[in-house]
């Protein structure tokens, strides 16, 4: 059972997907919140499995709901559900610690299958999140220069995981088995000194900014 939390000002929305995910086996809604400041509260004592949380809401706004839930409660796995696809707003949120960002036109089929991602480890991106990221490094000065110390499989794994990708998947991609994936992340974050898939993509993508 995956315990869900949900933070949104849009009280039907919020009515909405917690009513859905409630219906659905193996997934459990345990608290909806309206605001950031109450979501802090109740959230660092409740401490769920996943929280969706919303970008744009009055007083405190979702990231920096997530940079100071995160500072309190670091075992939380936070995806971001919003209307906001703008290039700094995806970047501020996984900076402060959130796993994935979604937009809230996806599909509810969609909702549960990153849910279950982000639940798993992974880090969940809508379509046109995963292409806004990959564009953010393509088209930086220092694009195409190869990381400080990793190898070329290393490289190829870090740039799969930047766009988003499962362990599966990489490993599809790479024609690798998804444990050979698991170790070469394990070497990956000992060498770029972080602790995480998305401290790992955002080292990846902050130096392929660099001039």
């Amino acid at each position: 059972m995956i315990s869900v939390s949900i933070v949104d000002d849009n009280k039907d929305l919020l009515g909405s997907i917690a009513n859905f995910i409630n219906r659905t086996t193996g997934f459990r809604c345990v608290s909806t919140f309206g605001n950031g400041e109450a979501a802090l509260k109740g959230l660092s004592a409740q401490q769920p499995d996943v929280v969706l949380m919303d970008i744009n809401m009055a007083g405190m706004n979702g990231i920096e709901c997530v940079a100071r839930l995160k500072a309190v409660a670091p075992a939380i796995q936070i995806v971001m559900l919003t209307v906001y696809e703008d290039t700094e707003k995806i970047f501020d949120a996984l900076s402060a610690g959130a796993s994935g960002y979604l937009l809230k036109r996806l599909s509810p089929s969609k909702l549960l299958q990153a849910i279950r991602e982000v639940h798993a480890g992974g880090s969940p991106m809508s379509g046109s999140i995963a292409r806004k990221v990959v564009a953010s490094f393509q088209t930086g000065e220092g694009s195409g220069q190869r990381l400080p110390q990793l190898s070329p499989r290393e490289q190829e794994v870090l740039e799969w995981l930047a766009q988003g990708c499962s362990n599966k998947e990489i490993a599809d991609k790479l024609f690798i088995s998804v444990e050979t994936v698991t170790w070469h992340l394990r070497h990956i974050y000992t060498k770029l000194h972080v602790r995480s898939r998305t401290q790992a993509a955002l080292r990846f993508l902050s130096f392929q900014k660099e001039p």
